[in-house]
């Protein structure tokens, strides 16, 4: 342990929701911290500067949403760039190596000392992040960052001038294009040799592994027929080690074929799992690009050239000291991630969200190769590291918008791994889908036009980013001028506030006003669902909206058109190039021409939709209108269109042109009495739309699910009654002593049960978090709820999927009710698609659309149950707070789990008494009302 630097003499404010505690600084080594009211720590804290953490969070406890201070956070985010830190007292103190404070009296004291910290680090010799400190610290000063004084004395101007942050970024290189792999095939005994050598000398012995490999080894056969490729799906249980085992075939096939993998997943915590464990698999190359990139959409990258016009003036007040507190990150980022890379997740929060997305390229305004910081901009690097690779990591929606727009670097990926493989279905439904909404309509707009009114611009808008072009061929400027003044028709600046004032203006503003109008005028909730969005099929639709979808069809068409017209221009340029088009241009004309051709496929899906409003429903999609609602406040308005199965486009687009894939989940199949349910599986995955048929492997997770967990349904808290159900969620968390995960299906459930028991757990000393209650990111609240076995956590359907918490952190799940789905349009549309196919299947009249719905609560039932077992060791209860649980619906849980039907009290002495590995699972076929334990049937 350090030997830390003397405490500052600077008061220091803790507050959390078991009161607030001051340290009025003057104690010099001491802690002389005393517990205040909220009122005399607000009066503190306009008084003078206090040392805090996480300032924005402390606000929340005090209810001053004006509290400003020395964040301690903003502070290591400047002394360690693109270092993790979990940002609490005892995560703090992890990383600084100093002692943990003992309760929340002492925290004021640890801040101070912490503080102390972090400035004395700045003036060691041995400090690695000194570059670029001094120069960064000048423009803060500027900004008037209450740390700056304090660091000035700290941090001596270097001898010579720093360099600045855009000159010391390395600058990526092009590589001669990759030969196509070899057509090997795979040995299951070179695949377990493989598997052995990435485990490790002494590793346990897994059959299961052992087997999921060599199957896995199966989807990197040459492919046979064209169109027809090798597609293996592989449900294995939690335990069985799915990562090591498709790693092994897939670097194997990668070292002896010259070949590309891609592993794609749904989740950032697994993608950086991934980028963890494949290290073992794929060992870096020397003096070459990376063995394993990570790959991601281009929002979730750091821009350059919006960062530089953010140091420029582009940021103001807060948001410019993010800026350089991003500058600092951005000169030791491993790769420019902000949005589950190395950024601190809590960074963005520590400011504003939308000053992070302002960072990156949301809006799809890149200018290329017209960038000056081009040739180091850390998207086109990935993407050029990704052609080199031997393994991309990447995301199930990215995998689908490349092949859908058929416009990614180094070609489709022929050998595919779609981890958390129970996803695609609704990453599929995602992508393929088809918006019309005032929100999608205005950032069309953007693109086209640039920004507009008080926005700052700069070389944006179509006619900015081709002005050379524009200049050199007559037709591609016109093409440029007719597409600037048909988006001219689409909803700008204000389009929301003047269709509720009933004041639209031009021909799409005037549709998504009707479709506003027709919407609430068949809502038929009578007020009940004030808050939510509301929807109304596309049909039955009266004659004015009809004439106002054709109005803005036809305006649509207008825009559709000269970006044709321009896109064929450009393409000609390519294929007969001026002198004046040199690499550079070359490049930014090529991935302007994505761009345009990306945004002429949205409207044509637009186009599509509006076309089908007053004529007969096309039996492929579904169709609806909606008005999106948060907390009783509207915010979009628009006409949807999903596909009503999206697996079919995602098998034409990426499955058929693939050589081979798997998909491998812990909940591929649905569960049911008989066993594994394939014909979903293979119905979910899109292999039915292809020629072969798929290789089918299952194995059940190696853990004790008999000893180590238990399910206890518990029938005594009332539904709808949320005292009771608030007084249920406090009980729980008392009995295990914290380490709750608490699963809702509504958000206003969740922060009124938070509300009502917060204060009360605090006084235990029982810390209790909340998505969509407390002002951090669910990555780091997930970081937060990892390192503190005290601590719980609330949240929704975020945290039930890619939440891997082993350990004591994590002993008991708690969902408030069985998570029925949504009754939306699209769900109604699919359950009864879903009921007639069985019908002709069973020839009767069968139940069908009760299976879909039970299918979709078991995945669900599962995935959650997923989060309580991660390894050998974990013990733990699975609680449901519904008395209306269905046996039917008991399968879910892992074969041999025990389940019991219990009061509140008896699972409450269940829990304090933790697994005693002596229950049994229900005797007979699980889901049969077979009477448990206490006589009630499970």
């Amino acid at each position: 342990m350090m030997i830390p630097a003397p405490a500052l003499s600077l008061p220091a404010l803790h507050a959390s929701h078991g009161g607030c505690w001051l340290d009025d600084g003057k104690s010099g080594e001491g802690n002389n911290a005393r517990a205040v009211g909220k009122g005399e720590a607000i009066v503190a804290a306009a008084d003078t500067p206090l040392i805090v953490l996480n300032a924005p969070l402390v606000a929340s406890r005090l209810g001053y949403p004006d509290l400003s201070g020395l964040d301690l956070l903003e502070l290591f985010a400047f002394v360690f760039p693109a270092r993790f830190v979990v940002p609490t007292p005892r995560g703090l103190a992890q990383a600084l190596d100093l002692p943990e404070p003992a309760g929340d009296a002492a925290v004021p004291g640890f801040l101070r000392q912490a503080a102390a910290a972090l400035l004395a680090t700045t003036g060691r010799a041995d400090w690695e992040q000194r570059e670029g400190a001094w120069t960064v610290l000048q423009s803060l000063a500027r900004q008037r960052w209450p740390w700056t004084a304090l660091l000035t004395d700290a941090i001596a101007r270097p001898d010579r001038a720093e360099r600045w942050l855009f000159t010391r970024l390395p600058e990526w290189d092009e590589a001669a294009p990759r030969p196509q792999p070899a057509q090997i095939t795979l040995e299951p005994d070179e695949i377990t040799a493989q598997l052995a050598a990435i485990t490790g000398h002494g590793a346990e012995e897994r059959p299961a592994q052992r087997a999921f490999a060599c199957e896995a080894g199966e989807a990197f056969a040459p492919r046979r027929e064209v169109q027809t490729p090798h597609v293996v799906l592989a449900q294995a249980g939690t335990g069985t080690g799915k990562t090591f085992g498709y790693l092994a075939p897939a670097s194997l096939w990668s070292r002896l074929s010259g070949g590309t993998v891609w592993v794609s997943t749904y989740t950032k915590a697994l993608q950086r799992q991934l980028r963890r464990e494949s290290r073992r698999a794929y060992p870096d190359r020397r003096g070459t690009q990376p063995a394993v990139v990570v790959r991601k959409g281009r929002e979730n990258y750091l821009c350059l050239l919006n960062l530089e016009d953010a140091l420029q003036g582009g940021f103001q007040g807060r948001a410019a000291i993010l800026a350089q507190l991003v500058a600092r990150w951005a000169a030791y980022s491993q790769d420019g991630d902000m949005v589950g890379g190395d950024l601190p997740g809590w960074l963005g929060t520590l400011f504003r969200r939308r000053g992070i997305s302002a960072l990156t390229d949301q809006r799809g305004e890149c200018i290329y190769a017209a960038c000056p910081h081009y040739r180091k901009c850390f998207i086109e690097r990935a993407t050029r590291a990704s052609v080199e690779a031997d393994l991309v990591i990447a995301n199930h929606a990215l995998v689908m918008i490349n092949a859908a727009r058929g416009r990614e670097n180094g070609g489709q990926p022929t050998r595919i791994v779609f981890d958390e493989g129970h996803h695609v279905f609704d990453a599929a439904d995602a992508t393929f889908a088809a918006a019309l909404t005032g929100a999608e309509t205005i950032e069309l707009r953007r693109w086209v036009i640039g920004p507009e009114g008080k926005s700052r611009g700069r070389r944006r808008g179509l006619a900015a980013r081709l002005a050379d072009v524009a200049s050199y061929d007559e037709e591609g400027a016109l093409a440029i001028s007719s597409a600037r003044a048909a988006a001219e028709a689409l909803p700008g600046e204000g389009w929301l506030a003047r269709i509720g004032e009933g004041a639209p203006w031009g021909p799409v503003e005037n549709l998504l006003a009707a479709t506003r109008a027709t919407v609430h005028a068949r809502d038929e909730s009578g007020g009940s669902e004030a808050g939510y969005g509301l929807e109304t099929e596309a049909a039955g639709l009266d004659g004015d909206i009809i004439v106002k979808a054709a109005l803005a069809q036809d305006a649509l068409e207008a825009l559709r058109q000269p970006l044709l017209k321009l896109n064929a221009r450009l393409e000609a340029i390519l294929s007969d190039p001026p002198d004046w088009l040199d690499g550079a241009a070359r490049a930014r004309i090529e991935g302007a021409r994505g761009s345009i051709q990306w945004r002429s496929d949205l409207l044509s899906g637009w186009i599509a939709l509006l076309a089908r409003l007053g004529g007969p429903a096309d039996p492929d999609f579904v169709d609806w209108l909606a008005v999106e609602r948060s907390e009783g406040r509207e915010w979009d308005i628009g006409l949807h269109r999903h596909y009503l199965d999206p697996v079919k486009p995602f098998a034409m687009t990426v499955l058929a042109p693939a050589h081979g894939v798997l998909m491998t989940s812990a909940t591929l199949c649905d569960r049911t009495a008989d066993g594994p349910d394939w014909e979903s599986a293979i119905a979910r995955s899109g292999a039915g739309y292809l020629a072969g048929a798929p290789h089918l492997f299952a194995v059940e997770s190696p853990f004790d699910y008999a000893n180590q967990a238990e399910v206890l349904i518990v029938t005594d808290v009332p539904r709808g009654d949320i005292a009771a159900l608030a007084a249920a969620y406090a009980r729980l968390i008392e009995a295990a002593g914290g380490g709750v995960l608490g699963l809702f299906t509504a958000i206003r459930r969740l922060r009124v049960v938070h509300g009502r028991i917060v204060d009360r757990l605090a006084r235990d000393g029982l810390p209790l978090y909340a998505q969509h209650v407390d002002p951090i990111d669910t990555g780091t609240l997930v970081d937060i709820f990892r390192d503190d076995p005290r601590a719980s956590l609330l949240g929704t359907d975020a945290l039930r999927d890619g939440v891997d918490v082993p350990g004591e952190s994590l002993r008991v799940v708690v969902m408030e009710q069985v998570p029925w789905p949504k009754p939306s349009i699209l769900h109604r549309a699919r359950r009864l698609a879903a009921g007639a196919k069985a019908n002709r299947n069973e020839g009767s009249r069968s139940n069908g659309g009760q299976a879909h719905d039970d299918a979709i609560i078991r995945a669900r039932l599962a995935q959650a149950f997923g989060r309580l077992i991660r390894s050998g060791e974990d013990r733990g209860h699975f609680v449901v707070l519904s008395s209306a649980f269905p046996s039917r619906l008991l399968s879910a849980f892992p074969a041999g789990t025990p389940v019991r039907r219990v009061t509140l009290d008896a699972a409450l002495q269940s829990i304090a008494g933790g697994v005693s590995g002596t229950r049994r699972a229900i005797p007979g076929p699980v889901g049969a009302d077979t009477p448990n334990d206490d006589g009630k049937p499970a």
